[in-house]
């Protein structure tokens, strides 16, 4: 039995402990209060504001800028974002997860390989390599060279800056997210199962729609919510590969910041994707806790 003294002894090693613990976690408090939540706070209360008539904002409060969004242009906008989104996102996933599937039955050797080749655009600024994508998609460019050469077109297809060029930069900036994801998941799956399921009769596409599907499907939602959020505001590869013809929602955000100067309208832009961004992890999580219940039943 402790004596009152080895208690109170005790229970001041405790508060020590305890004082370690927070001084540890301090710093990581105050950047998310000062980088996370402040700057989103000030966005909320900025998209209430309203302009000023030549420069700046007036601290008056006004539902003009969210009832502006209303408008047929910036509605368009936005179905035409997550259009892309759902479209770029859709190839993403038809090339990502056979990628990260297969990359997860390699041996440890090449997996290693693989994995640097796929760090290794990350090395490089994502400017830079999209520029690239311009010299292959010109008139007379190298697609248009190549394709000329087989024979299989007679004349340039003039494909930049196009909706199929904007995709296409799309798919290329995002696709390694989507394949890590699902190279994730796939290899830390339980291979028995398969065999399990294989023994018990069931076809290789039965097996794989019952078991190998539903055990990386976390992968797979982590990578389309990897992807189909950045989608919707990557706004320079839209400017870089489809020129004027694609408008995203970040497009507009930074028209409204740097040439209109309406910081408020901005702000309201910026905390709709916001809330749209904050569904789809909602919905992610939804899914997600579902399909691990499914496992576990």
């Amino acid at each position: 039995m402790k004596t009152p003294k080895n208690a109170l002894a005790s229970h001041g090693k405790g508060k020590k402990v305890n004082y370690g613990i927070w001084l540890t976690i301090l710093p990581l408090y105050l950047f998310t209060l000062l980088f996370v939540a402040g700057p989103l706070i000030y966005m909320v209360v900025l998209s209430f504001q309203t302009r000023a008539e030549v420069w700046g904002v007036v601290n008056q409060f006004t539902l003009d800028n969210y009832k502006n969004i209303l408008d047929s242009v910036y509605l368009q906008t936005f179905w035409e974002s997550i259009k892309l989104a759902f479209t770029s996102t859709l190839l993403i996933a038809a090339i990502g997860y056979p990628f990260g599937y297969f990359m997860a039955k390699l041996s440890a050797k090449w997996k290693k390989i693989v994995m640097l080749l796929l760090m290794i655009p990350f090395w490089t600024s994502s400017l830079i390599r999209l520029y690239g994508w311009i010299i292959i998609f010109r008139a007379n460019g190298t697609l248009d060279s190549v394709l000329i050469a087989l024979g299989l077109i007679k004349t340039p297809l003039k494909l930049l800056y196009t909706y199929p060029a904007v995709v296409v930069g799309m798919v290329y900036a995002l696709l390694q997210f989507m394949i890590l994801a699902v190279y994730s998941s796939a290899e830390k799956m339980d291979w028995s199962l398969v065999e399990a399921a294989r023994d018990l009769g069931a076809t290789p596409m039965k097996a794989f729609l019952t078991v190998t599907l539903k055990l990386t499907m976390p992968g797979l939602l982590s990578g389309v919510i990897l992807t189909f959020i950045p989608s919707m505001g990557l706004f320079f590869i839209a400017d870089i590969l489809g020129g004027n013809k694609v408008v995203l929602v970040g497009s507009l955000i930074q028209d409204q910041l740097m040439k209109a100067h309406n910081w408020p309208f901005a702000a309201a832009l910026s905390v709709i994707l916001m809330v749209l961004t904050s569904l789809m992890i909602s919905l992610y999580k939804r899914v997600t806790h579902t399909t691990e219940l499914e496992g576990i039943l």
